[in-house]
């Protein structure tokens, strides 16, 4: 037996960032607060498909619920199944959504509890890049889904916030580590690379993108956001560089810049793909080509 190492091992690292929705709920008042143009993301993903109000939904990797309530709304006559890996997750799900009818439990994207071909939508936003064997949880999500059904995976451009990153590699170099880099997705499923993967598992992919921007006029909502992310980041740092040593050069970099141009702007691309294998976007295309 192989004991992991809780700074190095992935599934540790992600449980330890999602055990409670703390870090988590930083970063949705950070987009919420501080993103241009307001934009209700949960809403526009859920835009990408054509809704008939019956559909049986599986949210995969649903954290603390967010999609619930405009489910239910956009399949009031179906059922909507929701889970985290996290039970930390799950218990601030229920808690958050407690008049929403919405199963909820525990169980791990690549070993899906449920028959094959019985939901007409599957969503996993913003988790794939988390799933250690990826292609596997590809394989069960198309096999729980029907051979009309949509699957929904938000995600982010792998060049998303690039200022960040260079204010991150910056603080390295400035510290006497040069050639550092910093992807808290760590490119494992990001808009780019996301539809060559999908393409694994179905027969067509569409890919839809919504750019936007932070805009801070004060240093300490980005620095609230940058530790919301420690977890996931940290291990990125090089050997004999601490966190806080780190954060201390980015606090000094980002004064700097705020005082000088009046605010920071980061750049954001995140995105939604849909995949199917005979439903939603590609059903008449898809038809033709099988002659039916």
């Amino acid at each position: 037996m192989t004991n992991s190492n809780p700074r190095t091992d992935p599934n540790l690292l992600t449980q330890e960032a999602y055990a409670s929705d703390e870090h988590l709920s930083v970063r949705y008042r950070t987009h919420e607060l501080y993103s241009r143009p307001k934009v209700n993301f949960v809403q526009w993903v859920l835009d990408a498909l054509d809704w008939r109000g019956d559909e049986w939904v599986l949210d995969v990797g649903a954290g603390p619920g967010k999609y619930l309530g405009l489910l239910h709304t956009r399949a009031p006559n179906g059922r909507v199944i929701a889970g985290d890996l996290s039970p930390g997750m799950v218990r601030q799900a229920k808690r958050d959504n407690p008049t929403i009818p919405a199963g909820l439990g525990n169980f791990d994207a690549q070993r899906l509890p449920f028959r094959s071909n019985t939901f007409d939508v599957v969503l996993a936003n913003h988790m794939l890049y988390h799933v250690r064997n990826l292609e596997g949880a590809l394989a069960e999500i198309s096999r729980v889904l029907k051979p009309t059904g949509c699957l929904l995976a938000a995600t982010n451009s792998q060049d998303t916030m690039p200022e960040l990153d260079t204010l991150a590699r910056r603080a390295c170099t400035l510290l006497g580590f040069p050639k550092q880099s910093f992807n808290a997705n760590g490119g494992n499923f990001t808009l780019e690379n996301g539809p060559v993967l999908l393409r694994h598992h179905f027969e067509a992919v569409a890919r839809y993108d919504l750019p936007s921007s932070f805009h801070f006029p004060e240093v300490q909502p980005v620095l609230d956001y940058l530790n919301s992310t420690q977890s996931l980041r940290e291990t990125q740092l090089p050997g004999g560089l601490r966190w806080d040593q780190f954060m201390d050069v980015m606090e000094k970099q980002i004064t700097r810049l705020i005082r000088h141009f009046g605010e920071l702007q980061v750049h954001k691309l995140a995105g939604v793909l849909v995949a199917t294998n005979g439903g939603g976007f590609a059903a008449g295309y898809l038809g033709k080509l099988r002659g039916e």
